[in-house]
């Protein structure tokens, strides 16, 4: 096993220096496969491989750059029959979510990014008249504002979506001219390091493309440290992305941190209830509520708060909950033991506190294998409960009460977090001034799609910078404005 699965530091594949560690597959319970634990010592040697390539690889054509993320979008989509099983078995996504918004997706950001690669994203500046001063005679002094890559990159993503994520960082750090030192979450690293795999079979230069896995945060914290490292890009909690930022300081590490959510549904006395009890639902049983942009607090104007919940109610139960690899499963498991606890401990936080458990999806009852937790539905809840204040990462939704579209506002701002709140209103234009006044990165004004082409990121404890069409390629790079006498 440990032959498929190694580590890959500046062009050789190496096995793990602290020997491996079982991936689980969430609904069985078995070992998948085992992966390597890489060593601090082993993690910096990535980061200097990463460095030292990157002066070459910065200075390749951004046509030759283009060609290979093209290629790796080609070798990506033949594999697709074999990726997607794979990653089913170590996240536990269901056969739609995996077929349909793990591997096309990441296909798809290669893609884009190889075409967004050939493009000129310099400024260009007219030429300014300046008069003469003690630091230089006056003129028309021209200027262009030049994108150049930022460096070295860490990119360390999330275990809900490992291969969509890596892509989304890998894919504009390549096509910038950033070298990367993948580290994929510990729970499901495989198909990243098969990424990694496409990525060196392709033609990338030794020590362009890195990966490194560990349970062991040693090794990622070192990436966060050393002065190898230009740039950590992290998806995650918001307590790992405080420790990140901590780390990086001493080295200005540039920082991309897409961090926890807490999104807010605000639901108006005029809105489409119908409307809004399918968007809440879809993203209710989304792969299982490991989400970050899913809207688990239900904010809902008092005279439509009965008929909100009666709506997801009924939804609920549509939800089939079990094996993920049967095509009409809904909802599958969450990834660990540790994390389908963590999602019961607030639970029963809220019913402490006085929430009314309505929909209790703790251990279904006809699941006795797997890290199952079905829909569950908090009413009765106020602002200041555990589970509406943190993130739970689980389908589990507080129903809150309002009367009055400043009150609604007021609990939708009144977490820590700002990366994605909702807003159904009959009246858009009032929808959209409420939209304005929340302190989100992202609002869906009567949907909950995404635009792909949107800046996505978050306010407050939600993170820093945005990622997401070309503003995830801008994120890789340093603007460098050179000027001259017209």
């Amino acid at each position: 096993m440990a032959s498929k699965y190694q580590l890959l530091i500046g062009g050789e594949w190496v096995d793990g220096a602290n020997g491996t560690s079982p991936v689980i597959n969430p609904a069985t319970e078995q070992i998948v496969d085992e992966v390597p634990e890489a060593s601090v010592e082993q993690a910096l040697a990535a980061a200097r491989a990463a460095q030292e390539a990157l002066p070459a690889w910065a200075a390749t054509p951004a046509r030759e750059r283009a060609a290979l993320l093209h290629a790796a979008t080609e070798k990506l989509q033949q594999r697709r029959d074999h990726l997607v099983p794979l990653i089913i078995a170590e996240t536990g996504a269901t056969a739609q979510v995996g077929s349909r918004m793990q591997v096309p997706v990441a296909v798809n950001r290669f893609r884009e990014y190889a075409e967004l690669a050939i493009q000129d994203h310099d400024i260009a500046l007219p030429p300014s008249a300046t008069p003469n001063t003690p630091l230089a005679p006056g003129g028309l002094i021209g200027a262009v504002v030049a994108r150049q890559p930022v460096g070295a990159v860490a990119t360390i993503s999330p275990y809900n979506f490992p291969l969509v994520n890596q892509a989304g960082k890998v894919a504009p750090a390549l096509a910038a001219g950033c070298t990367v030192v993948m580290k994929p979450a510990p729970q499901d690293p495989m198909a990243v390091i098969e990424l990694a795999q496409i990525l060196d079979e392709v033609g990338f230069p030794p020590g362009v493309v890195n990966i490194i896995t560990s349970a062991d945060p040693a090794p990622a914290a070192a990436l966060s440290s050393t002065r190898d490292i230009d740039m950590v890009s992290f998806t995650g909690s918001t307590g790992v992305g405080e420790r990140i930022y901590e780390a990086g300081a001493s080295t200005m590490k540039r920082l991309l941190l897409e961090l926890g959510g807490k999104g807010a549904a605000i639901v108006r006395d005029d809105a489409d209830i119908t409307l809004a009890v399918g968007a809440l639902a879809s993203v209710w049983g989304f792969h299982s509520g490991q989400i970050c942009t899913a809207p688990t607090r239900a904010i809902v104007h008092r005279s439509r708060y009965d008929e909100l919940v009666a709506g997801l109610q009924a939804a609920a139960g549509r939800m089939k909950i079990g094996d993920p690899t049967q095509p009409d499963t809904v909802i599958g498991p969450v990834v660990s033991a540790i994390q389908r606890e963590r999602i019961e401990h607030h639970i029963q936080a809220g019913a402490d506190e006085g929430a009314t458990v309505l929909i209790d999806g703790r251990r279904p009852e006809h699941l006795d294998t797997g890290f199952y937790v079905g829909p569950t539905l908090l009413t009765d809840c106020t602002a200041d409960m555990t589970p509406v204040k943190q993130e739970i990462f689980g389908p589990v939704i507080s129903v809150l009460a309002f009367d009055d579209d400043d009150e609604a506002i007021a609990i939708a701002n009144g977490t820590d977090f700002g990366l994605y709140d909702y807003v159904f209103a009959g009246d858009a234009g009032i929808g959209y001034e409420m939209a304005r006044k929340l302190r989100s990165g992202n609002v869906g004004l009567n949907t909950a799609q995404r635009n792909p082409n949107t800046a996505f990121g978050g306010f407050k404890m939600s993170g820093i910078g945005r990622d997401g069409a070309v503003f995830g390629l801008h994120a890789y790079t340093e603007m460098q404005s050179i000027v001259w006498p017209s």
